[in-house]
């Protein structure tokens, strides 16, 4: 899924084992920044994706919305349909999609309705900072995997100390890799129909459907 991939692909990291080695203070505002995103029915989020480092050098803007388990996201000439059953992946440049069957219960899925869970299995964490953004107090975590063989060396997440929603997370990867999410704009428990995730091939002309069920 190239660039969708990087922003959805943070929820593989779910299936790493469980550690007992968490920071207190760090866990409070990870649980009510949790708290916060599982009580919204749906909501959308504009960010800046940048990425920095072995060999990358990009920056660009996406969306994302997301209804229960139903997401929708458009990065980088890319379009992911997520109706809770079935995700298309379509590619502007190609004028394809591809057609997947989905399970959002499974650990190795990638999944953004669980991006703001991913803590609670697979980490390590700690708080340590707070810094001024914007007029705004963030309270920074660090998260380590506990697992040796993971190309991730650590993600900071910056959590709005008011409001409890997360600004930017910046996901450092072993081999100087550094892509960082920076959220624009949030609107929670916007008014969205489920036909919005779901792909019509009508509205792309001559689309080239790759089913890979």
């Amino acid at each position: 899924m190239k660039k969708a991939a990087m922003l959805l692909g943070l929820v593989v990291m779910m299936a790493l084992p469980a550690s007992a080695q968490k920071d207190k203070r760090a866990q409070d505002i990870l649980d009510a920044m949790s708290k916060k995103y599982k009580s919204l029915k749906s909501y959308q989020a504009a960010f800046t994706y940048t990425s920095t480092g072995g060999g990358a050098n990009e920056t660009l803007k996406g969306d994302l919305t997301v209804k229960d388990a139903k997401f929708r996201l458009n990065l980088g000439g890319q379009e992911v349909f997520n109706d809770g059953k079935t995700m298309y992946t379509y590619i502007k440049e190609s004028n394809e999609v591809n057609v997947q069957d989905y399970d959002g219960s499974a650990t190795n899925e990638l999944n953004p309705t669980q991006i703001y869970t991913i803590y609670k299995r697979g980490f390590d964490y700690r708080f340590l900072k707070e810094q001024k953004q914007g007029g705004r107090t963030l309270e920074v975590i660090e998260l380590k995997p506990n697992r040796d063989k993971s190309q991730i060396a650590s993600i900071q997440i910056s959590v709005d100390k008011a409001d409890k929603s997360v600004r930017n997370w910046v996901i450092i990867n072993k081999d100087g890799k550094r892509t960082t999410y920076n959220i624009t704009k949030f609107t929670p428990n916007v008014n969205i129909t489920d036909s919005y995730f779901a792909f019509d091939k009508a509205k792309y002309p001559g689309v080239e459907v790759v089913d890979l069920r």
